[in-house]
């Protein structure tokens, strides 16, 4: 199968959001390898000069062609997948996430994260981190070291044509702004398919992130990642409506809603499904299991739509015991 090099110029980036009009960047065949380079920051959230910390000629170059801006996920796409239409699903396979740039950021947003009356402040608070690439760690300015495990915040398909433009800050039934932190290399995202195309846009780099989120953002860094896309399709019925997930030893199944209680329904319900799929136990019998084996994890709580994610371990499903 072929492969294909996308780099983030300001002919292949969009600034926060989904739109099934967005024309393609490029079109590729189910089974394709693609390396996507995502880069991240508007231009007042560069390191200052003088810090040691080198900011891209790439990432200049996109700012300075001040395209219009939506939300502040800087997104390479969309990738368009040769016969993917909807009620497919695409198949999204991380091969590889590399680090790209030896600085991130965190900040506290005025009014935002997830104590939004606990630290009021007339204006963001921006901490810039370097990262040592090589060794895959970041020093913390008052003191600790975190090794990094590096993901996309955002990873999502074109919605509904109907949906018209979405912000990049919610995630929804496309993908988006999902934050989950076990969508390293090595994992899988299924993503329903909504409109021709598939229309996969990825960005939001984070060089680690806490489940939750809670302060509104991760280290936000730039990220190269390698996918392979492959086409599943579907046979009248939609193969899933939601996006789905697996680690090499997890399944994952993830739920958003502005409550975070509904949030957890539908995950639950959602692990129900995956497990009624993949094995001949009753919808009864799943939820039973999801109270003995599935753990359910705040994902994000910051993004207008909160996330839950469930993960039951394959061994269970196949029978293998935990």
């Amino acid at each position: 199968m072929s492969y294909h090099m996308i780099p983030a110029t300001p002919e292949t980036v969009q600034w926060g959001r989904f739109d099934a009009r967005i024309p393609p960047i490029a079109t590729v065949e189910s089974g394709a390898t693609v390396t996507i380079e995502c880069l991240t920051g508007l231009a007042e959230l560069y390191p200052p000069e003088g810090s040691g910390m080198t900011v891209s000629p790439a990432l200049r170059a996109i700012n300075d062609a001040h395209l219009p801006l939506r939300w502040g996920h800087l997104l390479t796409g969309p990738v368009a997948i040769s016969g993917a239409e909807p009620n497919d699903l695409l198949e999204v396979q991380i091969l590889d996430i590399a680090l790209g740039a030896d600085w991130g950021f965190n900040a506290i947003e005025p009014f935002d994260g997830t104590l939004p009356g606990d630290f009021i402040m007339a204006q963001r608070v921006l901490t810039h981190i370097p990262i040592d690439q090589a060794a895959g760690t970041a020093r913390l300015p008052w003191g600790p070291k975190l090794s990094l495990n590096p993901f996309f915040g955002v990873m999502g398909v074109a919605p509904p044509p109907a949906y018209g433009e979405l912000s990049s800050r919610e995630p929804r039934l496309h993908g988006g702004n999902l934050d989950n932190r076990q969508l390293t290399a090595g994992s899988t995202l299924f993503l329903p398919v909504w409109a021709r195309g598939a229309l996969f846009s990825c960005g939001d780099g984070h060089g680690t992130q806490g489940d939750g989120e809670v302060c509104v953002t991760a280290l936000e860094t730039a990220l190269t990642g390698t996918f392979k896309f492959i086409v599943h399709k579907a046979n009248g019925e939609p193969l899933a409506k939601l996006p789905r997930a697996e680690t090499p030893t997890h399944y994952l199944s993830m739920g958003f809603d502005a409550d975070l209680d509904e949030a957890l329904r539908i995950a639950v319900r959602e692990m129900i499904a995956l497990i009624t799929t993949k094995t001949s136990m009753s919808r009864q019998e799943a939820y039973q299991l999801c109270s003995l084996a599935a753990d359910f994890h705040i994902t994000q709580s910051v993004n207008g739509e909160k996330g839950v994610h469930g993960m039951l371990a394959k061994a269970i499903v196949s029978g293998e015991g935990a």
